[in-house]
């Protein structure tokens, strides 16, 4: 299903916007009935093109008011330092995201902390728990934009 047509484009545009949505309003905004729409919906979930519906908090305002970047270059490549790197990563909910890249660093990494004791105790955690290389760490000052909406084609058949 990696070729949508605009009205599923439009479906999940109006989800990434908003899940909590009706399905009625969505169906108003692409131009469906409510039972067509709500087909398309199951689709797209059971292709794998919606992979979850969920809430977005402010990080600050639960207690996360640090946000940082960690580039990590690995010691070796192989295959068992991959593995006890991801379960390392796993473990730590405090690490949101990961990335292996292609370049300079090997992996990046989105870590959200309450302060800085916090993130050295993370730190600490991950360097005991598996072989690091280096790891380079920006730390930032001000989120200036933030989406988890992908900017989908809703124009163009």
């Amino acid at each position: 299903m990696t070729d949508l047509d605009l009205i599923d484009r439009k479906i999940v545009a109006e989800l990434m916007r908003d899940a909590t949505l009706p399905v009625a309003q969505i169906a108003d905004k692409v131009g469906l009935s409510q039972t067509p729409c709500w087909k398309r919906i199951q689709k797209l979930e059971a292709a794998g093109v919606l992979t979850g519906r969920v809430a977005l908090a402010d990080p600050a305002r639960l207690g996360f008011g640090l946000t940082v970047f960690m580039g990590i270059e690995a010691p070796d490549h192989s295959a068992e330092w991959r593995e006890t790197f991801a379960k390392a990563v796993a473990a730590l909910p405090s690490v949101m995201e990961v990335y292996r890249m292609a370049g300079e660093m090997d992996y990046l990494l989105r870590v959200a902390v309450p302060d800085m004791a916090a993130f050295d105790m993370l730190y600490k955690r991950l360097t005991d728990a598996v072989p690091i290389k280096n790891v380079t760490s920006h730390f930032a000052m001000e989120r200036m934009k933030f989406t988890t909406a992908y900017p989908v084609d809703t124009r163009n058949r």
